[in-house]
């Protein structure tokens, strides 16, 4: 799958058609990227930091992947939202006579399940080269739908 962008049994295209409340969203209504001009949508943006704090260290910088775990850039190519987030929330096993891999579950860890649709979004433009291997040089304001519904699931008022 290197060097090809197969989006069968996919998340499908990955081009924005809706914005609300500079959230971006494809035609089947999954969260997706929004890049112009060499500026990223907020979403994108944070999903690239909350990445660099939460993943990388197993994963690899920029979703490249590692000797200890997978590249979720190439692993978003063929994996919808719904399965992302079943995976991240509940952890993965995949353990037999060749690989014994274990994603640990973070449903709990407020520092990621606050943040799946920014995860998801940031490894989606990554996975089609979208965004480079840097942090994004320019991005939207933080979006006060995106403060609040922060907030909320952090528990501040």
């Amino acid at each position: 799958m290197f060097g090809s962008h197969a989006f069968a049994d996919g998340p499908g295209d990955p081009a924005a058609v809706k914005n609300e409340d500079g959230k971006y969203f494809d035609k089947e209504g999954n969260p997706t990227f929004k890049v112009t001009d060499g500026s990223v949508d907020w979403y994108t943006y944070s999903g690239y930091r909350r990445y660099h704090s939460e993943c990388h260290v197993c994963h690899g910088p920029d979703g490249e992947g590692s000797s200890y775990a997978p590249a979720l850039k190439h692993s978003v190519e063929s994996m919808d939202y719904g399965h992302f987030l079943e995976v991240v929330a509940s952890g993965r096993k995949n353990v037999n006579a060749s690989q014994n891999n274990v994603m640990p579950a973070f449903g709990d860890n407020p520092n990621v399940s606050c943040y799946l649709d920014d995860l998801y979004v940031y490894l989606r433009a990554r996975s089609v080269d979208a965004v480079g291997r840097v942090r994004p040089a320019k991005h939207d304001d933080k979006p006060p739908a995106a403060q609040q519904a922060e907030d909320s699931c952090m528990g501040k008022k």
